[in-house]
Order: C-alpha cells, then structure tokens, then sequence
C-alpha cells in the first residue's frame, strides 16, 4: 500500500463520516460565529464612544472570561460522563450529571458575584498603568465599574442556560442551542445600537447600554433554552425525575469529583493565567490594552472553527467510548484532528490576509491600530497549531484523563507562558509585539506534547 493510501485511511474519512461530524459541528460553528459577530459589532459600537470606554469594557470582559471559563469547567466535570451515559442508554445517569452541572454552575455564579462584588475595582486597577499621566486610567475605571455591575445580574441565566444546552448538545441536538443564540445574539445586536447611541425614544446610556443588552439577551437565551427542553421531554430523557429530589448517589459523584474536580480547576485556572498575561501586557500601557481588545476580539471570529470542531471529538468519541467501540473512537479522533488542523490552516490564511483591514473600523488612535494589526498577524501565525493543540486536549478529556488535562492545559499555562509574559514585558526592552509573538510561539511546546499523549492512546477507555 502506497504511503498516500495509508494516510488517507488513517487520517481521512469518507463522506457519511464527515457528513456526520459536520451535522454535529456546523450548528455549534454557527452558534459561535454569531455569538463572536455580534460580540465584534458590541465592540465597535462601544469603540466609537472612545479609547477609555473600549479599555474599561475590555478589562471587565476579561475578568467575566475567568467566570465563562469556569462555568465551562463545571458543566465539561459531568460532560465527560453526559456523553458516555447517553452513548451507553443510561438516562437515569444522564439525568444526575445534569444536576452536577445545575448545582455547580449556580455556586461558581454565586461566588463569582461575591468577588467581584467585593474587589472588582481592584482588580479593573490591575490592567490600568498610566504611562501617559493624562488621567485616561482613572477615567478607563469609572467605566470599568459601571460596566461590571450590570453584567453580574447575566450572571444567573448564563449559568442555568450552559447546564441545559451542554446536556441537550450531548445528546446529539446541537441545533436548538444554536437557534437560541441566534435570538439571543440579534436581541443583543439591537439593543446594542439602540443603548448605546440612544436612538429613537431609546436613552444614551453608552457602556451602560451595552451591558444592559448583553444582560437582556442572556436571560432570553436562558428562556428559550429552558422552555424547549421541558416542552420535550421525549427528547430530553434526562429531564425525567431531574426536579423531583435533588440529590446525586454518592458513588457517581464521587466518581464526576474524581474525575471532574481536575478539569473545573483547570478552566478556572487556564483562564486566570490567560488573564494573568493579559495583565503583564498591560503594564506596556492603555494603548496596548485597547490594541489587545481589538485584536482578541477579530481573533475570535476566526478560531471559533478549530474551537468547536474540537469541542466535537469530545461528543463523537466520548459517546464510542461510553459503547466500547474503542478502535472506531480512535480512529474517528485521528479523522477529526487532521480535519480541525486542516480547516484551521485556511482560517488562518484568511485572517492573515484580510485582518489588518479590522481596526480602522474603531474610533481610536492610529498607533493603538497599528499594534491591534501586528498582533492579528501574530495570532494568525499561530492559530494551526493551537488547533492541534485543542484537539488533543479534547481526545485526552473525552477519555476521563482529566489530570493529565490539568497538566497540559493549566499547569503549562503557569509554569511556562506566564513566566515568559512576565519576564519578556517587565524584564526586557523588547518592543510589545515581539513580547506578543514570543508568548504566543509557547504554544509549539504543546503540540509536541499533545502529539505524544494522544498517540500513546492512554485516553482510550470506557468509564461508565
């Protein structure tokens, strides 16, 4: 067999298996991009009333990503069972994992909402370094906080909508979610225009405005997911007896706190030492926290591909896993890596190309500009082999190795990027996207890693 023919069998799948994937993966790929679309055009609209406005709003953003974050890795602690139990018939385990999810989410909100509370002024003023003395920090607070206040009521339905819409996705149904968003992200969308500039009989309320659209489309997301849920039932067998007692038999969650407890710290975490690199960007100036805003902001319109398509080996092979079929889990993991990867590359090529044209639509200075392009040609650089690093941390936590996750992800995040972040931006004169550049170029050490994990097949095992 010729080596063309042996790659193509490994790596490359025929048409019903994409056909399946894609059926899985377009309608979370969908949700996405017009969850990041509308989140591209809140921040425009937000850019247009000023630098000091956008770095407020972006700072704030940063901190409510650490508690995305961490409702995600409350919700993937019992997601890694929800697609086995649902794979192996097990409604009734199915329905336990949801409440995991239920309880979980609600106490990560709840603490959440105490911290920032209590010390989210302090926390804006960690991302704030005045290197101009013109004031622009003070006044980049003041709009930090009036934005973070109203963005803790979304807190609530954003927590109970991710422990319903993971275990609907689990089952196979990725299209109600993503016509929820739909209606969630257009009420945004307009209520946006409508806030923040006060059109018509509408009020300016600017940042405030914004926060309040994002909170109203929140709890209609929420509301639309909830309801279709309870309305079918056949569907969502899970839901039967989910509200009558609420316990959870010690053996199983004892099992999801095993397993589960290493990939909630690692969200948490992740996300904190991203932030963590954010904040050492960010002693460079406000000039290059709005240039950073603006290029995370594009970058995310472009990654939500390799994002979600990873997101669906976990579904596709944590459901062959919770059947047994163990040799088709690892050769559809070793299908949809080289698809993701695939994909991604285009991605990136595109965003290389057109991403620089992104900036001149905001309503700042030409320098803050210029870094948010350098940085997007930086990230487009990169983002093949971040793909391939999502992927892997996928395929390994679709297998319940959830410490080894932990090791990859967070750990790595800490012991490695974070150091580099902070050496290379207060230790060095090193101009801030060559600091950028360096810190993001990090990630090849995880490819290697990733590579040797996966392929050493220690992921592939039934747990339930």
């Amino acid at each position: 067999m010729s080596y063309w023919k042996k790659f193509k069998k490994k790596y490359m799948g025929d048409r019903a298996f994409y056909r399946h994937y894609l059926l899985l993966a377009v309608p979370m790929i969908l949700q996405n991009a017009i969850t990041n679309l509308v989140s591209f055009l809140d921040n425009i609209m937000v850019g247009q009333l000023g630098t000091e406005q956008m770095s407020g709003v972006a700072i704030v953003n940063q901190l409510i990503f650490v508690y995305n974050l961490a409702i995600f890795g409350a919700v993937s602690a019992a997601s890694i069972f929800g697609a086995q139990y649902f794979g192996n018939g097990d409604h009734r385990g199915h329905m336990h994992s949801f409440r995991f999810k239920l309880y979980a989410t609600l106490l990560v909100s709840g603490l959440t909402m105490l911290l920032l509370l209590t010390k989210g002024s302090d926390l804006i003023s960690l991302y704030l370094t005045d290197t101009v003395g013109n004031g622009a920090t003070d006044v980049a607070l003041q709009y930090g906080k009036q934005y973070l206040v109203i963005m803790l009521v979304g807190l609530v339905p954003f927590a109970v909508n991710q422990a319903y819409a993971t275990n609907i996705k689990e089952t196979g149904q990725t299209l109600v979610p993503m016509l929820a968003s739909f209606v969630a992200v257009g009420t945004n969308a307009v209520l946006d225009y409508l806030l923040i500039f006060g059109v018509g009989p509408f009020p300016e309320l600017g940042v405030t405005g914004a926060a309040l659209a994002t909170v109203i489309a929140r709890y209609v997301e929420a509301v639309i997911v909830v309801f279709w849920a309870h309305r079918n039932r056949e569907k969502n067998r899970y839901l039967e007896g989910a509200y009558r007692g609420f316990g959870i038999p010690v053996s199983e969650l004892k099992t999801i706190l095993i397993k589960g407890l290493p990939l909630m710290f690692n969200e948490v975490l992740w996300a904190a030492g991203m932030t963590t690199v954010t904040q050492c960007y960010s002693v460079r100036g406000l000039d290059v926290v709005a240039g950073l805003n603006i290029a995370t902001t594009i970058t995310n319109l472009f990654n939500i591909v390799y994002i979600q398509l990873g997101a669906c080996i976990s579904i596709v092979v944590g459901q062959y896993l919770g059947a047994g079929e163990l040799e088709k889990a690892k050769d559809a993991d070793n299908k949809m890596i080289v698809f993701s990867v695939f994909c991604c590359v285009i991605m990136a090529a595109i965003m290389f190309l057109v991403g620089g044209f992104f900036p001149d639509i905001y309503n700042t200075t030409a320098e803050i500009k210029d870094l948010a392009t350098k940085f997007i040609a930086v990230s487009a650089l990169i983002m093949p082999f971040c793909s391939f690093s999502h992927a892997s941390y996928f395929t390994l936590r679709s297998g319940g190795k959830t410490m080894v996750t932990f090791l990859f992800d967070s750990v790595f995040t800490w012991v490695v990027v974070v150091p580099v972040a902070f050496l290379l931006a207060h230790g060095t004169g090193l101009g801030i996207v060559s600091v950028y550049f360096l810190v993001q170029a990090t990630e090849l050490i995880k490819v290697v890693i990733g590579y040797c994990m996966v392929r050493s097949n220690v992921w592939v095992v039934k747990m339930v």
